[in-house]
């Protein structure tokens, strides 16, 4: 092949959970700009037909199905929906998540029940259907986690309460890893994606309490992530240039987790 064509993704089918804004769609949009059939998935239907309407404004193919990623049986049904339309699923990113700020002593459990449902639970029962029932038949599949650098690491004193948030990017870690050792045989690898502080729905309540420039100043690039950082990483799983890589996460984060 040539290098040229390492980064296409000219006749894959990609699905995007939480694909209809934030990270999400930026993803797709990656994809999407190299040649890959898009269906994005989020809870409100209204929000993936604006995100179909901007996918294919750039000429993009894309397809978007209503799915509650929390619920086994919202899952089961993306899935025979994506299967019926499209036939199969080349490549998976599980990008939904939630996340949830309360001092460790006074967590609710239903909150903490809330974050592990959507960002582990859900996050297993799609993979497991993508992979049984599209990507060990086919013997190929790329599956990108969207873990976080809050998964690599605690809160220092006095910043973010967030202990359930980080415990579950920390089981989207090693269940990355796991995941790969045992379906590398099939021929799908499975990696991670650990972004840092990026704009979006998720961070603005953080990124208002602390300010930009604090969360900036810690990280050797003096920014948060842009529009345009975690794109690059995506493909690069997603396409034939990562056939080799597999049970990694990668820290996009301006060198934060580094220092």
């Amino acid at each position: 092949m040539s290098s040229n064509n390492l980064f296409s993704m000219k006749g894959r089918v990609a699905l995007i959970t939480g694909g209809s804004r934030g990270l999400g769609l930026q993803m797709a949009e990656a994809l999407g700009d190299q040649g890959a059939k898009v269906i994005i998935s989020a809870r409100k239907s209204a929000e993936l037909e604006q995100a179909q309407a901007h996918l294919k404004s750039r000429g993009i193919v894309a397809d978007w199905v209503a799915a509650d990623g929390a619920k086994a049986e919202s899952m089961h049904a993306l899935v025979d929906t994506v299967l019926q339309r499209h036939g199969r699923v080349d490549v998976l990113i599980n990008n939904a998540g939630t996340s949830w700020g309360a001092p460790a002593e006074d967590h609710p459990l239903e909150a903490w029940d809330k974050v592990f449902d959507l960002n582990v639970r859900g996050l297993f029962v799609l993979s497991q259907q993508i992979g049984k029932r599209s990507m060990i038949p086919n013997r190929y599949g790329r599956i990108l986690n969207i873990a976080s650098i809050a998964g690599l690491r605690g809160n220092p004193p006095g910043s973010m309460q967030t202990i359930a948030y980080n415990t579950a990017k920390a089981a989207v870690v090693n269940f990355t890893r796991t995941l790969a050792g045992e379906w590398g045989v099939h021929g799908i690898t499975v990696n991670a994606l650990a972004p840092g502080f990026f704009p979006s729905k998720m961070s603005k309540g953080l990124i208002a309490q602390v300010g930009e420039e604090a969360l900036a100043g810690n990280a050797p690039l003096k920014r948060l992530g842009g529009d345009q950082d975690l794109k690059g990483a995506a493909l690069l799983f997603a396409s034939d240039a990562g056939s080799h890589i597999t049970g990694q996460i990668l820290a996009v984060d301006g060198g934060y987790s580094a220092v």
